[in-house]
């Protein structure tokens, strides 16, 4: 039996840039096609699709959605806290929904907050630094080179060439420009890892899948040195070699790296854990990212390949995933809908 499935997110057609706007605003927003192919997805599996849009669409529907499920991927308008917009919502209205609720939301868009519980997990991550007044940041006590990054940004927005300092001078100017170019955002700065990029994605929440580790590659070359993902490299494209062509025993660390993040800020459902490893050979982690691109040409598309699987088989699994949570599904696959009450 399939179900009524509403689909919540945010396209780029949404938004024109206006004047003054840094070119990467919308870069968490997705594409069209992306929304089309979970679309798709969910229609192929046998299921009714609804497209409900962004939060202020959900407002002006004033409560009436009548769906059984909503599969979110809406990044929000503005503020700290827009992630958690439509989780919030669909809570009130007491509509499941698929993905992390509003708190794991914009405690994992808050990459202070994040390392804060990294930390007190015993979860390696980059030393860092708060940036309260860009001119002391002399006072800083972490050693070059630095990456200056937003506090609550993702999508690598704000990063770019100059993001990576070596210097006091350099380091006070790319935070005062990231501050003048972001209004009302907060920087920090953390410790570079030269060395290698990976990520690993999980679906799943009591006892999520931990698949394999993928590689980024960056202009083709695996070993990044300096390099890094920026917004550029988001326009341009990246490569994922999965499953990575590393040891075994990295690869198991960071998945074991990856659980222990997952969990640490109670993701469920589906996310992925971005890592760099050093010359040595230790992983650290990036950030978590609990609402991660469904796109075909980002992670969840590489992994689908490594298990012989479509792009498609993934995003039903990941509502497959909700549902059982939820108890809509039952672990049998039979479902519960006749237990459950759709919201009108």
């Amino acid at each position: 039996m399939g179900f009524r499935v509403g689909l919540t997110y945010n396209v780029k057609s949404e938004y024109v840039l206006k004047p003054g706007d840094p070119p990467d605003l919308i870069a968490e927003f997705d594409h069209e096609e992306t929304v089309a192919h979970i679309e798709k997805a969910l229609k192929e599996a046998g299921h009714e699709v609804v497209r409900l849009g962004n939060a202020r669409q959900l407002l002006e529907r004033r409560g009436k959605l009548d769906v059984d499920i909503v599969f979110n991927i809406a990044e929000g308008y503005e503020g700290r806290n827009r992630e958690s917009h439509v989780p919030i919502l669909l809570e009130m209205l007491r509509v499941p929904f698929v993905g992390a609720d509003g708190l794991t939301l914009g405690l994992a868009l808050d990459k202070v907050l994040t390392k804060k519980v990294l930390i007190a997990e015993g979860i390696p991550t980059p030393r860092y630094a708060e940036v309260a007044d860009p001119d002391k940041l002399w006072q800083v006590d972490l050693s070059f080179p630095l990456i200056v990054k937003l506090r609550c940004e993702g999508s690598s927005k704000g990063l770019s060439d100059k993001s990576l300092v070596n210097s006091p001078q350099e380091l006070r100017r790319q935070a005062h420009w990231l501050l003048d170019t972001y209004k009302g955002s907060s920087v920090f700065v953390e410790e570079f890892i030269e060395g290698q990029e990976f990520t690993v994605a999980l679906i799943g929440t009591d006892v999520p899948e931990v698949y394999p580790v993928c590689q980024i590659a960056l202009d083709g070359v695996t070993d990044l040195g300096r390099k890094f993902f920026t917004f550029a490299y988001l326009r341009a494209g990246s490569d994922y070699l999965c499953p990575a062509p590393i040891p075994d025993a990295l690869a198991r660390q960071m998945q074991e790296l990856a659980l222990r993040t997952y969990r640490a800020v109670d993701c469920r459902d589906f996310g992925r854990v971005d890592f760099r490893v050093d010359r040595k050979g230790k992983p650290y982690v990036l950030e978590i990212n609990p609402l991660p691109s469904l796109s075909t040409e980002d992670v969840f598309s590489s992994i689908a390949k490594t298990r012989g699987l479509t792009h498609y088989r993934i995003i039903q699994h990941i509502l497959e995933m909700a549902l059982v949570r939820t108890g809509l599904l039952g672990l049998n696959g039979a479902s519960s809908l006749s237990t459950t009450t759709r919201s009108h």
